[in-house]
């Protein structure tokens, strides 16, 4: 991958984008044994709970920005974590259990491409490395529709964002349809964008296209199937 793609896609992701207004969180309380918390809620309504029979998952990542045209495409097998890389000519198949120094760097990008399909999923695989705050009534930030708000804080330490923060837009639905990243939890979001062309795939929702609000840059993905055992 050239180096000007790769950073080209960084600045992507650390654009400056508007402030959302909110209300105060809601007060909360521990959840009972029965009682689901909302990234679950979140989660189950992208068909968290037919992702356990699933046992491949193919996409290929996309950025347009003016002329510039970035893709790179992933074949991931769930059951025993092997991922092959597609990258221009550039191919690689690692195991995410064992990995060298090459197969950690490509499995930076497997991370925030996979993440950019799948986040709703990860307020599950990550549930033990973030904390939350649910806002019952916000102005989303891009249609200044009334939404519900989750807030997540990765914890300080470990993984790929560590203190960072992600506001997921969503209606009582629990679909998402907005969201904005925050590095280090600052105020200011770097970045925001829509969520929008879900898909069904053997029940599993995905969203196929991410709009920035200034337009000029478009994230999307291709190529997508689910294959279940």
């Amino acid at each position: 991958m050239k180096t000007h793609y790769i950073v080209g896609l960084f600045a992507f992701l650390l654009i400056s984008a508007c402030k959302t207004d909110s209300k105060k969180p809601e007060a909360t309380s521990k959840p009972s044994e029965t009682e689901k918390t909302v990234p679950e809620l979140i989660a189950e309504a992208h068909g968290f709970d037919n992702w356990k029979d699933v046992d491949k998952i193919t996409f290929t990542f996309n950025v347009d920005r003016d002329s510039m045209h970035f893709e790179r495409s992933w074949h991931w097998e769930t059951k025993t974590n092997t991922i092959t890389s597609i990258s221009g000519a550039d191919t690689l198949t690692y195991n995410r259990a064992n990995m060298d120094s090459i197969a950690l760097k490509t499995n930076g990008g497997f991370i925030n491409d996979r993440y950019w399909l799948m986040a709703p999923f990860n307020l599950m695989w990550d549930a033990n490395n973030y904390t939350f705050e649910h806002f019952p009534e916000v102005t989303a930030p891009i249609s200044e529709e009334p939404m519900q708000k989750l807030t997540i804080v990765y914890a300080n330490e470990g993984g790929y964002t560590p203190g960072d923060a992600y506001d997921f837009y969503f209606k009582d639905d629990y679909i998402v349809r907005e969201w904005a990243y925050r590095k280090s939890n600052q105020e200011e979001p770097n970045l925001v964008s829509t969520w929008e062309d879900y898909v069904d795939m053997e029940g599993i929702k995905l969203a196929q296209q991410h709009n920035r609000p200034e337009g000029g840059t478009s994230l999307y993905f291709t190529g997508l199937s689910v294959r279940k055992e």
